[in-house]
């Protein structure tokens, strides 16, 4: 939960003036801070984090800006919260569904349908949190690191070593070819990222208009599964 404090007129520096603006003390007003989050997700997408400016994020989310930084005191606390909430979609349900269970043509299965439904919702995920990635690279260690602790069941690492144990199990069975779970899952990944990431390029060369998209996933979330089944089968 972002640290509050009274409103007062600020500006990106921190810096603020004797005079109190903004919302009246008490109870905070969820639906401002969901109205803030929202707005500052366009203005990073638009502009990238280093680029979009406190003053540009209160115009978009119709607040005062002295309210930007009673809710998140800077724009690095309001980037970052921006950020665990997109990442947040995403991460938790992936690891979560590696750590189970399941057969692993069942996890296939399960992770192609997480990544497309997910993205199908947020088609801005992929560029963002690339994006943010790239400016801050120590973001994933944070986002890691707030999942589990290293020796719990959704620790990246922990899901990864118990899903390599698996795919080592039915190798030696003769199920599968070998392969470890990094590249694996690199596999994985990428074959249900890359659409989202590529949409403008996909549009054009294939000619699929908004309808024709939707199709597209459609087709893929029912395809993709048994192509990488495949290309793990011996």
């Amino acid at each position: 939960m972002p640290t509050r404090r009274n409103p007062s007129v600020g500006t990106d520096s921190g810096s603020a003036s004797p005079a109190r603006v903004g919302r009246p003390v008490g109870t905070p007003d969820g639906d401002t801070e969901r109205r803030i989050l929202d707005a500052a997700k366009r203005v990073f997408i638009r502009r990238g984090t280093a680029g979009a400016r406190m003053q540009e994020i209160a115009e978009e989310a119709e607040v005062n800006p002295a309210l930007l930084h009673y809710y998140f005191d800077s724009k690095d606390g309001l980037s970052l919260a921006v950020f665990r909430e997109a990442a947040g979609k995403l991460f938790p349900g992936i690891l979560r569904i590696l750590s189970s269970d399941l057969s692993i043509e069942d996890r296939v299965e399960q992770v192609v349908h997480h990544y497309i439904d997910t993205l199908r919702e947020n088609p801005f995920l992929p560029g963002y949190v690339l994006g943010e990635l790239n400016f801050n690279p120590a973001r994933m260690t944070m986002i890691a690191g707030q999942l589990a602790s290293p020796d719990a069941p959704l620790a990246p690492r922990a899901a990864l070593d118990r899903l390599g144990r698996e795919l080592a199990r039915r190798a030696a069975l003769g199920d599968f070819r070998p392969m470890t779970a990094d590249q694996f899952l690199v596999n994985l990944a990428s074959l249900c990222v890359f659409p989202f990431a590529a949409r403008p390029m996909i549009g054009v060369m294939l000619g699929i208009d908004d309808a024709g998209w939707q199709a597209f996933l459609d087709a893929r979330r029912a395809e993709l599964p048994r192509f990488i089944l495949n290309a793990l089968r011996a």
